[in-house]
């Protein structure tokens, strides 16, 4: 396997304070993202706020204080056509957003027990040699992609 080591920081450049906090979802039923995020996979919620007509909402992964995933409900979102990927490959034929990644210790851990909980696994856990990671696949109740990442020693 190759080592992935990341390019050098651009500390000259104008953003370099910027870094990762979050990632919109947008869906129709506000309660049910929520409620399947915070319960099913042991979300925490950060906050939660009205805006026009939506609800919003902060959660965070069980220990993770530095990302959060914000969920947008409410209004009347128009049709996205978001696909039940049953797998990766036919996922990758549509441009736009395609999923958000979160790192864990083991891939085939994470797989089994999201399995126990009846999550919708759409890619079994496979190698990237060139990132140094093990990778698998699995989608929100809407169809969503979240990534999982283990990190190669």
């Amino acid at each position: 396997m190759a080592d992935f080591v990341p390019p050098v920081h651009n500390d000259a450049s104008p953003f370099a304070d910027m870094r990762g906090h979050h990632v919109a979802v947008r869906t129709p039923d506000f309660e049910t993202v929520k409620r399947w995020y915070v319960e099913t996979l042991d979300f925490r919620l950060v906050a939660e706020w009205d805006y026009a007509d939506q609800k919003l909402a902060y959660i965070a992964p069980p220990t993770d204080d530095h990302f959060c995933i914000e969920i947008l409900g409410g209004g009347e979102p128009a049709p996205q056509n978001v696909r039940p990927y049953t797998d990766l490959g036919s996922s990758l034929a549509y441009a736009g957003y395609h999923h958000f990644c979160l790192e864990v210790a083991s891939v085939d851990v994470t797989i089994g027990r999201l399995r126990e909980r009846g999550v919708t696994i759409v890619s079994e856990p496979f190698l990237v040699e060139a990132v140094g990671r093990r990778l698998a696949f699995f989608a929100d109740p809407f169809g969503n992609l979240v990534e999982l990442a283990e990190v190669l020693a």
